[in-house]
């Protein structure tokens, strides 16, 4: 699923986390165990079943698997060479890699396509994000909008935090959301409202990424290209 949002130099690994076989054979690294050592079976358990993915990632890509432990805010601690994004939900989890020389970053996120608990929308979204959603709601209205656009902002701070080792708040980015043919897919571009990462010397000010809802889930990915790279894409 997520996947297909994503370049295709991207490895990505899904497991759906209540899948018994999901972790089978995959044992944490000391680091590791001391993150969740007091944590409930549900959270060991996604942790460990991202970490799975993770660890397949890395061998596809000819890396020896090593511990994954969280950094300053939760951001995952990759190996030397490789960059990437890991996100688990109920019932479903992705890690994303890539070798660094091939992409500058990039971020996942699936979420469950429910709508968003009360209040939330109105604490992550512009005006100009609500007023989108609401024309959106009334063209599609079995996409849940809210949760897509609560997802696309996570992606897009996975993907701009490794990049700049700084919060980004919701209200931080704009994001507009296009509806391809069939309307359960799409395209997504987060301007940001601060300066953007520096890559190669160039100020990015625009993260672009794709969605799509299936089998329950919004799932959502953001990739950042060099800049030489993305203007040979155009």
């Amino acid at each position: 699923m997520i996947e297909e949002l994503l370049p295709g130099s991207v490895v990505v690994v899904e497991a759906h986390a209540d899948d018994p076989a999901a972790a089978e054979g995959i044992e944490l690294y000391p680091e590791e165990e001391a993150v969740v050592a007091r944590a409930v079976a549900k959270r060991r358990r996604e942790f460990t079943v991202v970490r799975a993915c993770a660890r397949r990632a890395m061998e596809k890509l000819g890396v020896p698997p090593r511990a994954i432990v969280p950094g300053e805010r939760g951001a995952p601690g990759w190996p030397e060479g490789l960059t990437g994004s890991m996100t688990h939900c109920e019932g479903y989890a992705a890690a994303a890699l890539v070798r660094a020389a091939d992409l500058a970053s990039l971020g996942i996120d699936a979420e469950p396509h429910d709508a968003l608990p009360e209040g939330v929308l109105t604490a992550i979204a512009l005006p100009a994000e609500e007023t989108r959603l609401r024309r959106l709601t009334a063209d599609h209205p079995s996409v849940h909008w809210d949760r897509l656009l609560f997802s696309a902002k996570e992606s897009v701070y996975k993907a701009w935090f490794p990049l700049t080792g700084r919060w980004l708040d919701f209200s931080e980015a704009d994001i507009e959301v296009s509806v391809d043919p069939g309307g359960r897919s799409g395209r997504l571009r987060a301007e940001l409202l601060v300066p953007g990462p520096v890559v190669d010397g160039r100020r990015i000010g625009v993260f672009d990424g794709r969605w799509t809802v299936r089998r329950g889930l919004v799932a959502t990915a953001v990739s950042i290209p060099f800049p030489m790279e993305a203007e040979d894409a155009r």
